[in-house]
């Protein structure tokens, strides 16, 4: 993985004429599917489990995290419920009080295990939705939306473009804009509240990192009788450093938050948690209810989740936080930052423009998308690009446990020899 490129672009063409054969009409030996199945996508195969993957704000996933899920593939585990599997249950309900006391989140508040923060977002605004409309006077289960009173939704100008797509899956408008700073924190003096409403803050700018204030918007928000969602996929996590986690002052007092553990957790893939305050909320939005479905004193998770049959995630987060320990996931999340302050210091030093403050994991250099093509093709590191503000930039998210100093200098380098 420590040579590998670590994102080649491949002609797909490659990949469809060793993958795209008739099925075969008899089965094949598993052993034989697997051996032509690994040599057939290699070629496609990006290095985002290595140390210089630095796109899309993705960890790593760390050895006990990657072990436990491929467990969690052997047990082939159903779940939904506490009947259908006691232990997923069980660990869900341990790993979800420990997500909370790192994140220092109140203790009460629900946690459901979704694919990642896009659903995490969706599912937590849709509680919100059901909570604010009932102050209103409208029954949502009941009644469905059509004809409920209008609904204000608030967000940031700089909100994620995933806020947007959750509040169209859950049947809401876009939100109505708030100005930001320009780092695209949002500016609590230009939140205007007359009412319930949703109000959607950001933990951490996908581009810049930056952090509305939310203990502002907290405090506006409870005058208001709206409702405080944190989208903090990433951002979040810097409640679990000391040196950060003034960051995120005032986020305990929203009513909802999402994040990823598969970002900064360093879990594999497909792996979200959706956090409610009012946990007799979170159940009323997403709670199952049928006679086959057997009643329990224990946790089920089908009253946490959109989903009802689901493989079980909370064993790699579990193993995660375990290995990690309090002090371990503190020292993780601060090493990134000090990677991301040192890629701002040799980019700066090598001539390049950076153009945000460099206040968690992220760095945005100002670059062409041809400059961002050429790192890409030349394989020391991946990252992505971007427009901020008007400018093309290519944005650099240091999340994994494995990048050493020695990844960020050589990565800093490839991205010097891509600049005019």
């Amino acid at each position: 993985m420590d040579e590998r490129p670590v994102g080649v672009p491949v002609d797909p063409e490659v990949l469809r004429a060793r993958l795209a054969s008739e099925l075969p009409e008899a089965g094949e030996a598993p052993e034989r599917v697997l051996d032509e199945l690994v040599a057939a996508v290699d070629p496609g195969l990006v290095a985002s489990a290595g140390p210089r993957y630095f796109g899309f704000v993705t960890g790593q996933a760390l050895p006990a995290a990657r072990a436990a899920d491929m467990l969690a593939a052997v047990w082939d585990q159903n779940a939904f419920s506490y009947v259908s599997s006691p232990a997923a249950a069980v660990v869900e309900e341990v790993a979800a009080r420990w997500v909370l006391d790192v994140l220092e989140l109140p203790a009460k508040a629900s946690v459901g295990f979704v694919t990642g923060a896009q659903m995490a977002n969706a599912t937590c605004l849709a509680v919100a939705r059901n909570e604010v409309l009932g102050r209103l006077g409208w029954d949502v289960a009941r009644d469905g939306l059509i004809g409920a009173p209008p609904l204000r939704v608030l967000a940031g100008a700089e909100a994620h473009a995933t806020i947007f797509s959750a509040l169209r899956f859950i049947g809401l408008a876009p939100p109505e804009l708030v100005a930001v700073d320009d780092q695209g924190a949002m500016l609590a003096d230009a939140l205007s509240l007359d009412g319930p409403a949703i109000v959607c803050a950001q933990a951490g700018n996908v581009n810049t990192g930056a952090f509305d204030p939310l203990g502002e918007l907290a405090a506006a928000c409870r005058e208001a009788g709206a409702w405080l969602h944190v989208d903090g996929a990433f951002g979040l996590w810097a409640a679990a450093s000391p040196a950060l986690r003034g960051l995120v002052a005032g986020a305990a007092g929203a009513d909802s938050w999402a994040t990823d553990a598969h970002k900064w957790l360093n879990v594999p893939y497909d792996s979200g948690l959706a956090i409610v305050a009012d946990r007799d909320a979170h159940r009323r939005a997403m709670g199952l209810s049928a006679a086959y479905l057997v009643e329990s004193e224990h946790r089920q998770n089908y009253d946490f989740t959109p989903e009802a049959s689901r493989r079980a995630r909370g064993f790699a987060v579990y193993a995660a936080l375990r290995s990690l320990g309090r002090a371990g996931l503190a020292e993780l999340i601060e090493r990134c930052c000090g990677h991301a302050a040192l890629f701002a210091s040799l980019l700066r030093e090598g001539g390049a423009e950076v153009l945000n403050e460099v206040v968690l994991n992220q760095v945005l250099v100002a670059a062409s998308s041809d400059a961002v093509a050429r790192v890409q093709a030349e394989g020391v590191c991946w990252l992505g690009g971007t427009v901020w503000r008007g400018r093309e930039a290519m944005r650099i998210s240091v999340s994994g446990y494995e990048t050493t100093e020695d990844d960020v200098r050589r990565s800093a380098a490839s991205i010097l020899r891509a600049l005019p």
